[in-house]
């Protein structure tokens, strides 16, 4: 937890309560369901919470904000996105039922009224959302097709509707056609931790 009150340093006790509470909730359900990778279980919240949140560091989404979490596995980036932005509604879809089991239970357990998950392949989502997020599904270009025409308009945030979309490694040929249209931001540029140095923000806005 020391983490995360490190770089957000203005959580209401609600959300250090409710932060708190996720490492005893993925260690049960991880020993049910393997949602997180064993290994990666002690470092929940660097590898899994904290990555999460540098959207939050990228962007303020403003209350009534839409977005959809595409291949959530058990709740990556949402259930910390959903926690530091209360008043911000989140659809959260995975192609594998058994996860969208945990997100929901992690949610109820945490008293989230902002969040819907279900067990859904993001081609199937009918809706529109200001921002679709995700944490390295797939390669960008097949990513971008997955999500092709779930970004509605107008705009509400100070960033323009679109991808955000979270990815490590040397990026430069996944988006060599796309050079002109992706922000990419380092997260090491908001969290210093050696996890974060060759991973990054990738955003791609619509309008």
């Amino acid at each position: 937890m020391n983490i995360i009150e490190k770089y957000f340093p203005d959580l209401t006790d609600l959300q250090l309560k409710q932060f708190a509470q996720l490492d005893a909730l993925y260690r049960d359900w991880n020993a049910q369901i393997n949602v997180i990778s064993r290994k990666d279980i002690d470092t929940l919240y660097e590898r899994h919470v904290l990555h999460s949140l540098a959207i939050a560091k990228f962007i303020r989404f403003v209350d009534n904000t839409d977005i959809l979490d595409v291949g959530t596995g058990g709740g990556f980036p949402g259930i910390p996105l959903a926690i530091m932005f209360p008043k911000v509604n989140f659809y959260m879809v995975d192609s594998i039922g058994k996860k969208i089991k945990v997100v929901n239970a992690v949610a109820d357990e945490l008293g989230l009224k902002n969040v819907r998950a279900e067990h859904q392949n993001s081609k199937d989502v009918k809706q529109k959302f200001d921002f679709v997020v995700s944490r390295a599904v797939t390669a960008f270009p097949k990513f971008i097709h997955l999500v092709k025409g779930k970004i509605k308009a107008p705009n509400k945030n100070a960033v323009s509707n679109g991808i955000i979309y979270l990815k490590g490694g040397d990026l430069s040929e996944e988006l060599k056609d796309f050079k002109n249209n992706v922000t990419l931001t380092p997260i090491s540029q908001y969290f210093k931790e050696a996890f974060f140095d060759t991973k990054w923000v990738l955003y791609y806005p619509f309008f």
